[in-house]
């Protein structure tokens, strides 16, 4: 099947000055995430005369300073120009997820026309990093796979009507488990369910760095000074915190910025340290990668479910080999609040959650 990458573009047009380069907007990025116009230049193959000549045309475009030069220290970003490199990082992080998804499925529908009779193995999924590092093994390896990142709840339905042959869901370990079981019973009925434990990963507050509010736990979301950033009302992130919320009495209606939402953890982390808000509820990789600081307040369990006939599909089978893997399971524990311990363990599902057995779907 066709590898298909999407990737946004954007641009910025003035009245008489035209259209600001793409490429400056890279450049920027390069230059904040390396720290010199020098290094940016060498990690884009881009040469040094070139780059200055798109940074003097991104000035003169806004009639404004964007780097600034100093001997020994490399090169800083204007404030604008760290405006620009904030909104391109808010835009990937909150589009990627979308983006694999449209490119899978283009892939998938350019090989039903190329190659007739051929099909896919159809996995949907709540986005995730373990999960992400687990589909990019399977497409090196040459698998066939139709990826489609939703959340849980879209997912297990997914699987529950036939849509697809795995799916990628995210429970709580602790407190807030009984209540998401509850809330996923209506989808988890077939009696012939089996789980594929993928990592355990970390949920919590992320905050600017050094925690200048002093935001320590959820009762601290609803100080007057305190501006939030939220996941959207269909995620399971976001019922994860309900959840939360509902069991320290803390009403939402008290937190500003509840109902304003970002499609992703990533985009939650860069809203956060791009100053947009105080404090976001999510996973702890992308609180690190954004340099943000992380408070832990739940572990999660992200599997696969799948009917256990189809444990013997080769897809299933390549899978099972990858998270048996020594060097897949160290390059998880590598990712900030994942662990992979349990990584590729077989379990029927309601033997991995008895209380399952407690729910009607009405319930």
């Amino acid at each position: 099947m066709k590898k298909i990458s999407i990737k946004p573009v954007w641009t910025i047009q003035g009245d008489e000055s035209g259209t600001l380069s793409p490429r400056l907007i890279e450049l920027l990025t390069a230059v904040h995430t390396q720290g010199s116009l020098l290094a940016a230049c060498q990690v884009l193959g881009m040469s040094y005369r070139h780059a200055w000549d798109l940074v003097r045309s991104g000035e003169a475009h806004f009639n404004t300073t964007l780097l600034h030069m100093e001997r020994g220290k490399g090169s800083t970003l204007s404030p604008l120009a760290e405006k620009l490199v904030w909104a391109d990082l808010r835009i990937m992080a909150r589009l990627q997820p979308i983006l694999d998804s449209l490119s899978s499925e283009l892939s998938h529908e350019i090989a039903k026309i190329s190659s007739p009779g051929s099909s896919a193995f159809r996995l949907h999924a709540s986005y995730g990093f373990s999960i992400e590092k687990l589909i990019e093994q399977l497409l090196e390896q040459g698998q066939s796979l139709a990826r489609s990142y939703a959340s849980s709840t879209a997912a297990a339905a997914a699987l529950h009507d036939g849509d697809c042959e795995a799916c990628g869901i995210h429970i709580p370990v602790g407190s807030q488990q009984t209540r998401a079981l509850a809330h996923y019973t209506q989808w988890l009925q077939a009696p012939d369910l089996m789980l594929i434990d993928i990592s355990t990963r970390r949920q919590g507050l992320m905050v600017a760095p050094g925690n200048p509010k002093k935001i320590y736990d959820l009762g601290d979301l609803t100080r007057d000074s305190v501006r939030f950033i939220n996941r959207p009302a269909d995620s399971g992130t976001r019922y994860l915190l309900e959840g939360l919320l509902g069991e320290q009495r803390i009403a939402s209606a008290h937190i500003a910025g509840f109902e304003q939402s970002e499609a992703t953890h990533a985009s939650v982390a860069a809203f956060v340290a791009s100053g947009l808000a105080d404090a976001g509820f999510g996973l702890e990789r992308p609180a690190r990668y954004f340099q943000l600081d992380f408070i832990p307040m739940v572990n999660e369990r992200y599997f696969l479910l799948c009917r256990e006939s189809m444990l013997r599909h080769p897809v299933m089978q390549k899978t099972l080999a990858i998270l048996a893997d020594p060097d897949f399971k160290q390059s998880v524990n590598a990712l900030p609040g994942y662990d992979s311990a349990s990584s590729g363990t077989v379990t029927p599902l309601l033997e991995a959650f008895p209380a399952l057995n407690e729910f009607t779907p009405a319930d």
